[in-house]
């Protein structure tokens, strides 16, 4: 945690001895093993956390110790959900605006589009553009201690101008240049990492109306007749 950096907590830590006291008079080789090794997160540098796995080399010395260090990344995966059913939901503001959206599918690759329409049912305010955002929340703490970064990972405009009642925009939002993490969910009890998909419409006197929902991004693997498929996926709920 980068505003506790004197406490670091681990969650894996595994100790070969590789030689006994001697002294060393020339070049050696040393050679190790760690077997069917459990990581169970994800590598993640964030605002305020960083989760990271290491190897670490040490060499005893009466006076003082040798050590070296060497970073690993770890990617996680999981099963690819089999539903993929559409969203669709209308907000607004009493007597003002209302309007329905909806995308054509709940589960999207990283590599893919998203794809839906903004359909206005009604209008009475002045819209000058509209908006989608992609919002990535870092939780960290515990009890009161509690602390949310919010961090916009996107902005794309999907309308510029006034609408009228029975227009329709369309939404096609390109992921693959975007850098997107997986969902982490009470990380060792110490962090959590969720994304939202915001719908933001700007008025003329930059007023903000804005429907956000949850989004969550994991990693599957399937098995294909060529070879083996490895991407991660965007869920909206």
């Amino acid at each position: 945690m980068y505003y506790d950096r004197g406490n670091h907590h681990e969650f894996v830590s595994l100790v070969k001895d590789l030689a006994r006291p001697g002294e060393l008079t020339q070049s050696q080789t040393f050679d190790f093993e760690f077997t069917h090794v459990e990581k169970p997160y994800e590598s993640y540098t964030g605002q305020n956390v960083k989760l990271r796995y290491f190897l670490r080399a040490t060499i005893n010395r009466r006076l003082s110790d040798i050590s070296k260090e060497l970073g690993i990344v770890v990617h996680t995966l999981s099963a690819f959900p089999d539903l993929n059913s559409s969203i669709k939901m209308e907000v607004g503001i009493e007597d003002c605006l209302h309007i329905e959206f909806e995308y054509n599918k709940s589960k999207y690759h990283l590599k893919d589009v998203i794809v839906g329409k903004i359909y206005f049912l009604l209008v009475r305010i002045k819209i000058r553009h509209m908006e989608i955002d992609i919002i990535r929340r870092e939780t960290t703490g515990t009890g009161p201690s509690v602390y949310h970064e919010n961090d916009t990972i996107a902005k794309y405009e999907i309308m510029d101008g006034a609408p009228v009642r029975g227009e329709s925009i369309p939404i096609r939002l390109f992921l693959a240049g975007y850098e997107l993490t997986p969902t982490m969910r009470d990380i060792n009890k110490k962090f959590s990492v969720r994304y939202y998909l915001n719908l933001v419409l700007i008025d003329e006197e930059e007023r903000r109306y804005f429907k956000q929902q949850v989004s969550r991004i994991f990693a599957y693997f399937r098995l294909t007749l060529i070879g083996l498929v490895i991407a991660s996926f965007l869920m909206i709920y």
